[in-house]
């Protein structure tokens, strides 16, 4: 089994991380791809985050009725920073037949170096990042990385910008699945 493996803070999920995700599962052939939301990213230790279970629950939403996709609560319970490096090891060690394959943007791998243990990270998974069109690769990545390069349409939404305009009072429509619109309105998340 050929496994994609995608974290973040998801915060809320919107189109663009749905299309990193389909454009990757089709350019590595991917069998499945695991969205696992971090419940404590280790960038993100300062800022408050949307309950957990909340961003479950609106991932659950925008995947629906895609046979390839899953939700994994894999961190849920897992004491301190959300590290990918624990998560590739404990996948590694419950699905021992699958390959894994962990879904990046361009933008995170010029952070990579500066993960937790990212030579460990390299050893247990194929780097699939997703190119911005018009991006080079970067070159601050060891030669001995396994890494695919994947093209995909030019899609700026930023969660952030999804909980200011939120915030403010501006239209979200058509930045993310309509049944997340939705949620986000009922739970009346991203308001001060």
């Amino acid at each position: 089994m050929r496994l994609g493996v995608f974290g973040g803070s998801f915060d809320p999920v919107h189109y663009g991380h749905l299309i990193l995700a389909e454009n990757s599962r089709e350019a590595a052939r991917l069998d499945l791809v695991l969205f696992v939301p971090a419940p404590r990213p280790p960038h993100k230790l300062d800022r408050e985050q949307t309950p957990f279970f909340r961003r479950v629950e609106m991932l659950e939403l925008a995947i629906a009725g895609h046979p390839a996709f899953q939700v994994s609560q894999i961190e849920k319970d897992r004491p301190g920073p959300s590290f990918t490096v624990d998560t590739l090891t404990q996948l590694q060690a419950e699905r021992p037949e699958a390959e894994l394959f962990l879904l990046l943007g361009s933008d995170s791998l010029q952070d990579f170096p500066l993960w937790y243990q990212p030579e460990r990270i390299a050893e247990l998974a194929t780097l699939v990042v997703t190119l911005r069109p018009g991006a080079e690769k970067p070159t601050n990545l060891p030669s001995h990385f396994r890494v695919l390069w994947v093209d995909a349409p030019r899609i700026d939404i930023s969660s952030t910008d999804i909980r200011n305009r939120v915030r403010t009072g501006r239209t979200i429509r058509y930045l993310l699945p309509r049944a997340v619109e939705c949620y986000i309105e009922t739970h009346r998340l991203y308001r001060d």
